[in-house]
């Protein structure tokens, strides 16, 4: 829900607060928030989760995606088959559907955090 409530932000590169959000710097912020420290980046993010079941993500997985040959965006996993992100330059912070074939076809793995 932390991540729900910055829909409409400004994506920023490097970007970790309400100002901007680049996507690592999203969940970085969500999960802060909600008192959990998790990695700063896409990449830490990966080593550190717990790999999900990808056909049965649960609220607050979060979902990697594959755009450049490798883990390279990050979202959070709502419910219902949508995700909050921090999708790219020129673009504000925003829900998208698992349903839809872009992001189907890119996700790698669902991963878990556990405290």
């Amino acid at each position: 829900s932390i991540a729900q409530q910055q829909l409409g932000v400004p994506y920023q590169y490097g970007g970790a607060d309400p100002r901007g959000f680049d996507c690592s710097g999203l969940v970085h912020y969500a999960y802060a928030e909600a008192g959990m420290h998790v990695p700063r980046t896409t990449g830490a993010l990966w080593r550190e989760v717990t790999i999900a079941d990808r056909d049965q993500p649960q609220p607050g997985d979060i979902l990697f995606f594959n755009f450049d040959g490798k883990p390279s965006h990050v979202g959070i996993y709502l419910g219902d088959q949508y995700f909050v992100h921090a999708p790219s330059t020129g673009r504000h912070v925003t829900t998208e559907s698992l349903v839809n074939d872009y992001y189907r076809a890119r996700l790698l793995r669902v991963g878990r955090l556990i405290d």
